[in-house]
Order: C-alpha cells, then sequence, then structure tokens
C-alpha cells in the first residue's frame, strides 16, 4: 500500500529480506500504523516450564525465521497480509521471577488491545500464556471453543505448588468459565500421563481427543471435518504447541515426544479449516537452544503465517 497506509510487509527494493530489523514477516511495527487488525506479540516468558527452559528466547528466533513468508498464499489463493492492517507489536513487558503476576501483566496488555478491537497471534514463550490470552479474548467473546495442538493434554491440575504452569492453562481455563465446553478440541494427543484419571479430568474440560496415531489411519478430510463440526460456527481460539510436531520436524521444544505428526499433516488439517470464525491463538514452546538450523523456528514461523492466514480470508483483497 501506499506511505499512508502501511498495509503489507515492508517494501524496500534495496533492502534484501535478510536485512534490517526482524519484525514478524517483516510487517510493519505497531507504532507505524493507525490501528492494527491483528496484532502479532511476543511473549517471552516461560517460568512455567516443566522440563526444558529456553522458550522465553522462542518469539525473537521466530521472527528471525519469519524473513521468508510472502504476501500470496498458493493453497488459499489469498493474501494474508492484504485487506486489513497487520502489525507486529513487539513484545509484552513480563518478567521471569513470579508466574502470578506474568500471568496478570501479560492479561493487562492483551486486553488493552482487545478492547480496542485488535485480535492477537502471539509468538511464545511456554504454554502458560495461553491462560491469560484466553482471558483476554473471552472478556470480549464469551465463552470460545478451543482448537489445541499439542503432544500433551495441558488440562493438568497443581504441580510443585503451582496451579499456573504450562500444563495447566486450558483446566484453569475451564474452571474461569472461559471454554465452551461442547466445543473444544486436541489434536496430536501423545505425550505420556501418569493416571487414566488424567484423561477423565480433560473430558472434564470440555476436550475431545485427536491422538497422533488417528494420522496413521483416518484421512486428513476426516480428521478436519471432525474438528470443524466440534468447533462450530462460534467464536474459536487456536493454541499450537511446536511439539505437536515429531522431534524429527521440531527439535527445539521444550518437552519433546516422539511419534508426532509431521509440518505437512499439520498444515494440511489447518488449511481445511476456512471459514471459522478464528478471534486469536498462539504459537508456543518454541526453544531456540534445541533447534537445528532454523528448524522449528521455520516450522514456528510459518504455522503463525498459516493462522494469519485463516483469519483473514473473510477479508481478504488484492494488495495495490
Amino acid at each position: 500500500m501506499s506511505d499512508d497506509g502501511v498495509i503489507g510487509q515492508r517494501n524496500d527494493p534495496e533492502l534484501p529480506r535478510y536485512a534490517g530489523i526482524a519484525t514478524f514477516a517483516l510487517l510493519p511495527h505497531l507504532h507505524e500504523v493507525a490501528h492494527a487488525d491483528v496484532a502479532v506479540v511476543g511473549i517471552p516468558f516461560d517460568s512455567g516450564t516443566s522440563f526444558r527452559p529456553g522458550a522465553r528466547f522462542g518469539p525473537a528466533h521466530i521472527r528471525e525465521n519469519s524473513r521468508q513468508l510472502h504476501p500470496y498464499h498458493q493453497i488459499h489463493d489469498s493474501f494474508p497480509f492484504a485487506g486489513r492492517q497487520i502489525a507486529d507489536a513487539g513484545d509484552f513487558r513480563v518478567g521471569p521471577y513470579d508466574i502470578e503476576a506474568a500471568v496478570d501483566a501479560i492479561e493487562r496488555q492483551a486486553r488493552a488491545l482487545v478492547e480496542q478491537g485488535t485480535s492477537i497471534v502471539a509468538l511464545g514463550g511456554d504454554h502458560t500464556i495461553a491462560l491469560p490470552l484466553l482471558r483476554a479474548a473471552a472478556a470480549e467473546h464469551g465463552p470460545l471453543a478451543v482448537l489445541h495442538f499439542d503432544a500433551h493434554l495441558d488440562t493438568w491440575d497443581t504441580l510443585h505448588g503451582a496451579r499456573i504452569w504450562h500444563g495447566s492453562p486450558f483446566r484453569r481455563a475451564a474452571e474461569e468459565g472461559l471454554l465452551d465446553l461442547e466445543r473444544c478440541q486436541h489434536v496430536g494427543i501423545r505425550g505420556g500421563v501418569y493416571d487414566p484419571s488424567e484423561l477423565v479430568d480433560d473430558g472434564r474440560a470440555g476436550f475431545e481427543i485427536i491422538r497422533s496415531e488417528d494420522f496413521q489411519r483416518r484421512s486428513v478430510d476426516d480428521i478436519a471435518g471432525q474438528v470443524r463440526a466440534r468447533l462450530g460456527s462460534g467464536p474459536v481460539y487456536v493454541s499450537i504447541d511446536i511439539d505437536v510436531l515429531d522431534p524429527a520436524h521440531a527439535p527445539g521444544t521444550g518437552t519433546p515426544e516422539v511419534a508426532g505428526i509431521t509440518t505437512r499433516e499439520l498444515f494440511a488439517v489447518l488449511r481445511e479449516l476456512r471459514g471459522l470464525r478464528i478471534v486469536g491463538g498462539d504459537v508456543v514452546e518454541v526453544l531456540p537452544a534445541h533447534d537445528h538450523a532454523g528448524i522449528t523456528g521455520l516450522a514456528a514461523a510459518h504455522t503463525a503465517w498459516e493462522l494469519l492466514a485463516l483469519m483473514g480470508l473473510a477479508s481478504e483483497r488484492a494488495p495495490r
């Protein structure tokens, strides 16, 4: 777009894509636009992790690996960055020492965006951040359907004295009335559980389970059809833990689990979900210290791009 209305990626023909400061997908920063319909935000917080720390460095890593994202989506015949203003809002201000204080800070900053009509796609950070983001989205839209891609349930209770950690965000969200308990769906589950009662608790939190093994015996169309039927037509929050992918496709994550789905399978399901009323989402648990050749960062960056594409299909138009 022209300089007086900043829609789309930065366009400086003299600056190669690998140069300059990396906003997500080379989008404008929030302070450069009058209003953002969608904000990509980094949340560099990992104090809720239970195994490998380091996802606090995930947002910067994802942004660096998003430089190659282009404005046209071939599968959707769509321009994800056109028709509405998407901006990179930088990182939320959040400290590492007090989980509940951090969650409050994330919620406060998320609400400030949502209340002015800006949807959020967050780059984590560990999965703890989903709870305050759900609080902000539900305050605006009411109880939410959640589409949760993950190796793990994340509906556990207290661990080591902490009620809020990266394994409990959806249990706490269900208890707080943030979820529509008839419209929540896990995809890719395979991580270990300590007792079958955890699966019962998960069902009480509103979730149905599609396991990673289902991708070996069911078609993507069948899986996507189940997801669409479960989520319905109301507001949907999409939360994607990068460990839903097999470690061969995403080695840089905090709690890797073998026998996961492939990047291609993840994208195949996402691309069948056009038309959902997605009001927010996150891509979390990217751990740069254990990444190799940017494999995980690339997967996460493209996953966030897929979310933005789904969110914008209804309002797309060709760029000027």
